[in-house]
């Protein structure tokens, strides 16, 4: 009988986490579906902004050098003869499906982190949800931080570098559709993932996976992953993957007085409590 009742209530769990999935999945769809309906704004305001001269990014970049009397690529930016080049019949279509979909996960993700709340918080005491509190605000703005530095910084830089690295005068750069819609979709998902790092550190110090003194000594070895990482996610110079590493790298610093922060705390709970 008991077994009964527990693999019921491991069915009803299962039940449970599957319209939350679903109602995330629904969510995703609609704002996916409302994309779709504008895309050629959404591509030629967002997705392909990066292709105009004007762009912001490029116009700061150029103030800023010329600030210290250093000539920059910057203010001589230029993608007047730049055509993207849609060769499949489909291209197009699964292109704009593609990113309705990418931006739509994007846009939902505040509700999607809601309905994750929504399924573990009735396993936590109060006070661990008390403690938790503002967890879904501080989540989707370090992700939102991370899409606007991915669009306004890394993306222009790459995009830049990419478009006008030619290694003789005999190849001419064409690119495809497909190619630059994922370079820009690539990086939003993965700087704003990457910007996650303090929350992911948060609940790992609250399991007791990790503590601060574990995140000082491999420190170095963050630094590596780092670079790494940052590497795969931006074009091929260096400064590039600094402008990326430097503020993850601050999170990760960021993360050290978070976890710090952490097992201060369940000190002090550990304290206050009765003992036996």
């Amino acid at each position: 009988m008991a077994e009964t009742q527990k693999e019921m209530s491991f069915l009803g769990h299962l039940e449970e986490l599957r319209w939350h999935l679903v109602r995330s999945a629904a969510a995703i769809l609609i704002i996916a579906i409302l994309i779709f309906s504008f895309q050629k704004e959404v591509y030629e305001h967002f997705l392909l902004a990066h292709l105009n001269s004007e762009f912001v990014t490029y116009r700061y970049f150029c103030d800023f050098f010329q600030l210290f009397n250093i000539d920059s690529a910057f203010c001589e930016v230029s993608f007047s003869e730049t055509k993207l080049q849609s060769i499949e019949v489909t291209s197009q279509l699964m292109s704009a499906i593609w990113t309705a979909f990418i931006l739509g996960v994007i846009l939902a993700f505040p509700y999607i982190l809601w309905e994750i709340w929504r399924f573990i918080s009735p396993g936590l005491t109060s006070k661990e949800i008390k403690s938790s509190r503002g967890f879904i605000f501080i989540a989707s703005l370090l992700f939102f931080i991370g899409v606007a530095f991915s669009f306004y910084v890394i993306a222009p830089i790459s995009v830049h570098f990419l478009y006008n690295y030619q290694i003789t005068d005999e190849i001419v750069n064409s690119f495809k559709l497909r190619s630059h819609i994922g370079l820009i979709t690539n990086m939003l998902l993965g700087v704003s993932i990457l910007f996650e790092l303090p929350v992911l550190v948060y609940f790992l110090t609250k399991a007791g996976l990790i503590t601060p003194e574990f995140l000082k000594k491999y420190r170095k070895h963050a630094l590596v992953v780092v670079l790494i990482v940052a590497a795969i996610i931006t074009p091929p110079d260096i400064a590039s993957q600094v402008i990326v590493a430097i503020p993850i790298l601050i999170l990760y610093e960021i993360s050290i007085k978070v976890s710090r922060m952490v097992i201060k705390k369940q000190q002090k709970n550990a304290q206050k409590s009765p003992r036996i």
